[in-house]
């Protein structure tokens, strides 16, 4: 197991670990000289990491999605973590545990798989019932269902993350059908377990988050009637307007065309599947942002883009202020400009074992510069 993670690296502390490369900028001083602006990761969360010397020596050597071990120095710049890198190397995939740098649900895949499950047998409406078994029954469907994350970043951001936020529905689903009466409940069931359905091709969840080929091209709501599509085929009885209803549902689970959707809800069932999507996702951001937000001093969190707001920090805000440690300058600024002197790695770091090559073949050549992503649909 790698140490130390993410979360239990303290300010103005050398470490030396290992971390997944989440991003890799390559840029200019105003010097000409490169260096390395990065997002590094675990299964703990995220650091930002800067490595301003002898660049030239290894930012050929690895790209986003590759595992790097590094020995830098953390300080306090502009009230944030952030790494500055003294050596770093390209690591085999041999020498790592997946499970250490891949965040995932904190409950077990197989009892939330088993839970679904039951919810779909419990069903009175067989046609719907034998619509959401002929999914769940089919082998590459039920694997990727138990892994899949629900988004690239947003919510419900790791493996199992799918599953859980489809529970976590559910749970909702049968609390508001028995307050709105008038409410079908095998009907909303039906739109939760399949409106996000998709997401199992849209997105590549093997070594990191990103958007498959599939995912970019048609999006998880395209990608879920085509699998809606394929399993009526072999349920020739299903009612064509039951059929017209669940496509609907998942069209319009978004809610809006500026929001993805190409369809707003029409039906009841439709709009609060949206509303229990939207809020269950919304809760999960301020869950994930208060559990993971990196900001020293003060009561609010970094400004979240999905959000579209900071969040207060109930906890500090109630409890009695407690002197955080004082803002210490980065050796380097985050600016493109010549870097002080001080931040350069000392002489007997570039002895350290770490930095011998590794046993195998020597490091494989890899892309250089990573490239911008496409535009990402979205993702709630």
């Amino acid at each position: 197991m790698k140490s130390p993670f993410v979360s239990e690296i303290e300010p103005n502390q050398v470490i030396t670990t290992s971390f997944l490369v989440h991003s890799k900028e390559i840029r200019q001083k105003k010097s000409g000289e490169f260096y390395l602006s990065l997002l590094l990761g675990d299964r703990t969360g995220e650091l930002d990491a800067k490595m301003w010397d002898n660049v030239a020596e290894v930012m050929d050597d690895f790209d986003r999605d590759d595992f790097v071990k590094v020995k830098g120095l953390l300080q306090i710049f502009h009230n944030r973590p952030q790494l500055t890198i003294h050596k770093m190397r390209r690591m085999d995939d041999g020498e790592i545990e997946f499970a250490d740098y891949f965040p995932s649900s904190r409950r077990d895949a197989a009892e939330m798989w088993r839970e679904l499950r039951g919810v779909v047998c419990a069903l009175g409406n067989s046609h719907l019932k034998a619509l959401l078994n002929a999914m769940l029954d089919d082998p590459d469907i039920a694997a990727r269902y138990q892994r899949a994350p629900a988004a690239k970043s947003i919510h419900h951001a790791y493996l199992g993350g799918l599953l859980e936020h489809v529970l976590s529905l559910c749970t909702l689903a049968r609390r508001a059908a028995s307050h709105y009466t008038f409410v079908d409940y095998d009907l909303l069931i039906s739109g939760v377990v399949l409106h996000d359905i998709g997401k199992i091709y849209e997105l590549n969840y093997e070594r990191g988050f990103s958007y498959s080929t599939e995912g970019q091209l048609l999006g998880h709501m395209q990608l879920a009637l085509r699998m809606v599509g394929d399993k009526l085929r072999s349920l020739p009885d299903f009612p064509p307007r039951l059929r017209s209803l669940v496509e609907h549902m998942i069209l319009s689970h978004h809610g809006k065309l500026e929001y993805g959707s190409p369809k707003p809800p029409q039906f009841p069932e439709a709009l609060l599947l949206h509303y229990l999507d939207d809020m269950d996702s919304k809760m999960e951001c301020m869950r994930a942002l208060l559990e993971t937000d990196r900001q020293v001093e003060g009561c609010f969190t970094t400004f979240h883009n999905s959000l579209e707001r900071v969040v207060l920090k109930k906890d500090r805000y109630l409890e009695p202020a407690v002197e955080a440690p004082k803002e210490r300058p980065a050796p380097k600024p985050e600016i493109e400009q010549t870097p002080a002197k001080a931040a350069v790695a000392p002489p007997e770091a570039a002895k350290h074992p770490l930095f011998a090559p590794p046993a195998g073949p020597a490091f494989a050549a890899t892309q250089k510069q990573a490239v911008a992503p496409a535009a990402s649909p979205q993702e709630n």
